[in-house]
């Protein structure tokens, strides 16, 4: 994605376009209706808007909050990172308060707290998957985190950001009471498995290691029948001392009932194990400029 953004720099645009529109219906349309606070500086917002109520008609508006904190923010990194390190993020957070000051208040999930916490999961996440698959950001805790980390050597960006935003959980937790603190929680995990998936792709695969005493027989009927590559590594049993040949291969998740079936058939005494593959790039899988960016 990011090579195509490079070629067409349009179509980075639209995606982070589309990707602040969706998080935007998501914090606007979904959170905030129900208090969940998912951290962040739209987490803030929501809680901002929620102690103000009494004070101003409707309570200080998302967007503006989310702006405001944004300003300085971006003034610091301008001023200790350069340009370069703002990049396409000053436009999103831009983009992304414009978003949340267009769109008209409604509540997408009828008051249903596990509706709100899934389907507003899924809406962010994927807002925020399509907005890094361009290498942006939103601003927010992220840009403060990567901050902080300059003084804060020992820990890295995650870390603090897991601090910062847990500390805007707890506080939404204080306001709101307990049940919209666990769905903000449930939320969370979602958008970032969400997001992650984007990120990642969502071709997984399977990694499989055979060890066996036919293990000739059993790659030679692998590289054959199914026509895939297989590694051998040699490998020594601590138990018995011997030193064995373990086979390694990687196969598309369809294909892994039938690698399974096809080494029992040779060696049922075969050791098989089975993991995840997260992403595979190379002959047979996922070609190299066509994976997101890492």
């Amino acid at each position: 994605m990011e090579r195509i953004a490079s070629k067409k720099p349009w179509l980075a645009w639209v995606m982070i376009l589309a990707g602040t529109g969706l998080m935007s219906v998501g914090i606007k349309c979904i959170f905030d209706p129900m208090g969940l606070v998912t951290g962040g500086f739209t987490g803030i917002a929501i809680l901002v808007k929620a102690v103000t109520e009494p004070l101003v008609e409707g309570g200080i508006p998302l967007w503006l909050t989310n702006l405001a904190l944004n300003v300085p923010v971006f003034a610091a990194a301008l001023l200790l990172q350069g340009r370069r390190f703002i990049g396409r993020t000053a436009a999103a957070t831009l983009l992304l308060s414009a978003w949340l000051y267009v769109l008209p208040e409604f509540d997408l999930s009828g008051q249903d707290y596990p509706l709100a916490a899934i389907f507003g999961g899924v809406i962010l996440g994927v807002g925020m998957g399509m907005i890094f698959l361009v290498r942006a950001t939103t601003g927010g805790t992220d840009m403060v985190a990567a901050l902080l980390q300059r003084r804060l050597k020992h820990y890295s960006v995650p870390q603090i950001m897991q601090v910062l935003d847990g500390v805007i959980v707890a506080l939404g937790l204080s306001l709101f009471g307990l049940k919209p603190g666990l769905y903000s929680i449930a939320a969370i995990y979602i958008s970032a498995k969400i997001s992650d998936a984007l990120l990642e792709g969502f071709k997984f695969s399977k990694a499989v290691f055979i060890i066996s005493e036919k293990y000739a027989e059993v790659a030679k009927s692998i590289m054959d029948t199914m026509e895939r590559g297989v590694t051998g590594l040699r490998a020594q049993g601590m138990y018995s001392g011997q030193e064995k040949c373990m086979l390694y291969c990687v196969v598309s998740k369809k294909e892994i009932v039938e690698l399974k079936e096809l080494v029992l058939k040779i060696d049922k005494n075969a050791f098989v194990i089975v993991s995840d593959a997260r992403e595979v790039l190379g002959e047979g899988f996922q070609e190299y400029g066509n994976h997101p960016p890492l």
